[in-house]
């Protein structure tokens, strides 16, 4: 194997930890927030990532983005959370063609009330994943990151 055939496996390793990492966490927040909030992860994640945005909305391409969806899956997901009256979607004012997702009352309550959970099992699960000789280089490095500005 050669010095590029190394540097391939190096980062193909790298990427399996990190998948493997993901994995864990991901299964220990999908078996909380649905026991307990009735939401699966990605259900989280858009009610979290719309919370964070200035009014609460995002154009459903960002959405799409943020949440890590094909423009169909994410539009699909929309359905379910509007169904359930966790958020809403309105015309763009500038743009008919636009249209942005909102959080509703309800949507910000549930997200109020699962986001301590999501906080205890991420930190639960990175704490088991750091017993892991594999996972514990890549907990450890996350643990270095700097705080996000503003926090």
């Amino acid at each position: 194997m050669g010095i590029a055939d190394d540097a391939v496996e190096v980062r193909a390793q790298g990427w399996r930890t990190l998948a493997a990492l993901h994995g864990h966490i991901e299964a220990a927040l999908e078996r909380e927030l649905s026991t307990r909030f009735g939401l699966s992860v990605v259900e989280f994640t858009v009610l979290d990532a719309l919370s964070r945005q200035d009014g609460w909305h995002l154009r459903m391409t960002q959405l799409a983005r943020a949440a890590a969806l094909s423009s169909s899956a994410a539009t699909r997901l929309v359905n379910r959370l509007e169904d359930r009256g966790l958020l809403t979607r309105i015309l763009c004012a500038d743009d008919r063609r636009g249209i942005y997702t909102e959080l509703t009352a309800a949507g910000s309550t549930l997200l109020d009330e699962a986001r301590p959970t999501h906080h205890q099992v991420l930190e639960e699960a990175l704490r088991s994943a750091a017993d892991v000789p594999e996972l514990a280089p890549l907990v450890d490095a996350l643990g270095r990151l700097p705080a996000p500005a503003g926090t």
